[in-house]
């Protein structure tokens, strides 16, 4: 058995942790996979300046990291940018850098439309009596479109991002752009957040990068890796470095795609049957169902959804929201493009991503004309596989016949 490294700077050994400590109450709001018992795990990403709270999010096992950011001000002090939920173990890590470099000063909802980032807001300000709130202008709920204050946020410290980031207490230290697509509904809403002194840009949805192997946050606890590693309803599969990775792909795969096309589905006849005769029928294993099967091409697909760790936007951002604000993106990525910084620090997948502005903006060329022959979708010279992408297009195509979601518009 392999085992999991879960001290990071500075954390304590698991050991002195109590279960407790990774209670989240309030799971209910957005019911999430892993539900009420949420571990954290802190890196350090810049020495003594730039640290990264590692959570996990998902669905059927389809686990993926979801990241707050935390930056020590030059006169002491820290910025909070998208916080986690802030169970005892997590606020415990972030009182440890208060106790060295100072209170929490700033918290930023860098998001409008992100609830799975929004609801963590409120209860982890509430840690942090001395701390501002700053929120994107457009903020919106659903079903009820409700007032920050009855979110859970301290309304007295609560105020919206000024259009310019010189306007705020933190803005000789930071630069941000917003970008802002009126969906109908709502808004998209993301804070591009520049920490000028280390050269390091923090965003939450917009771009991603997928590594090659399960991020540290997933190895926690080593289940769904194995439950995805499986190529059938009976194999029990040894807990490796290897098939923690092969789970770590598939799961990719699926966060991502939704129905990759080296993924095929068993009738749920022929899955009960399985299921009967599977070695493990417990809850946790959801009673053996395992209605997958793996085509044997399906690291290829990951391999070019991977594209060497380039930062991407995912397939559902590319279809689903960008294409209604492409000028908007453009701009926006334009903007940002024009910082010089070093790494990209997302609030998914992996972190940090060491690239440059000009990788940036290569993630948003799909939304460019391009001549014909030539895909629409992906990053530069790396799109996407169309035949991966099918399952989310028929998606998108029921949505917009449906009235739910409008039709993609022309590229610019």
């Amino acid at each position: 058995m392999l085992r999991t490294q879960l001290i990071s700077q500075g954390q304590q050994d698991s050991a002195s942790i109590s279960p407790g400590d990774w209670s989240w109450r309030f799971w209910l709001t957005v019911p999430l996979y892993p539900y009420n018992r949420r571990r954290t795990v802190r890196k350090e990403v810049v020495k003594d300046t730039i640290w990264t709270f590692d959570q996990l999010q998902g669905i059927l096992y389809t686990v993926v990291p979801i990241r707050m950011s935390v930056v020590k001000l030059e006169k002491g002090g820290l910025l909070v940018y998208a916080p986690v939920a802030p169970t005892k173990e997590c606020i415990r890590l972030v009182k440890e850098l208060e106790a060295k470099h100072g209170e929490v000063k700033y918290i930023i909802l860098p998001t409008a439309s992100g609830l799975e980032h929004k609801v963590f807001v409120g209860p982890f300000a509430r840690q942090f009596p001395a701390s501002q709130v700053f929120v994107t202008a457009n903020q919106w709920s659903f079903p009820l479109n409700l007032p920050l204050g009855w979110l859970g946020f301290p309304t007295k410290r609560t105020q919206i991002l000024p259009e310019a980031s010189g306007d705020t207490p933190f803005g000789e230290e930071f630069d941000y752009e917003v970008l802002s697509i009126n969906l109908g509904r709502g808004s998209f809403e993301e804070v591009a957040l520049f920490h000028k002194r280390s050269r390091t840009l923090l965003v939450t949805d917009s771009v991603l990068s997928v590594p090659e192997k399960p991020p540290e946050i997933v190895q926690v606890d080593p289940y769904p890796l194995l439950f995805h590693a499986r190529d059938n309803a009976f194999e029990v599969v040894e807990d490796t470095e290897a098939n923690r990775r092969k789970g770590w792909q598939r799961i990719s795969l699926f966060a991502l795609y939704f129905g990759p096309s080296r993924l095929e589905t068993i009738g749920l006849g022929q899955a009960f049957r399985e299921a009967l005769k599977a070695p493990d029928r417990s809850r946790r294993a959801y009673f053996g169902l395992y209605p997958f099967r793996w085509k044997s091409d399906w690291k290829q697909s990951f391999q070019a959804l991977r594209g060497g760790g380039r930062p991407f936007v995912a397939p559902i951002l590319q279809m689903f929201i960008f294409t209604q604000g492409q000028r908007e993106v453009l701009d926006w990525a334009d903007k940002v493009a024009k910082w010089y910084f070093n790494r990209i620090i997302p609030c998914h997948f992996d972190a940090p991503i060491e690239v440059g502005s000009q990788q940036f903006r290569q993630a948003f060329t799909f939304l460019e004309k391009k001549p014909s022959g030539e895909g629409t979708l992906g990053s530069g010279s790396q799109p996407l596989p169309e035949e991966d992408l099918e399952f989310i297009r028929k998606l998108e195509e029921n949505l917009t016949k449906r009235g739910i979601t409008s039709p993609a518009k022309d590229n610019v």
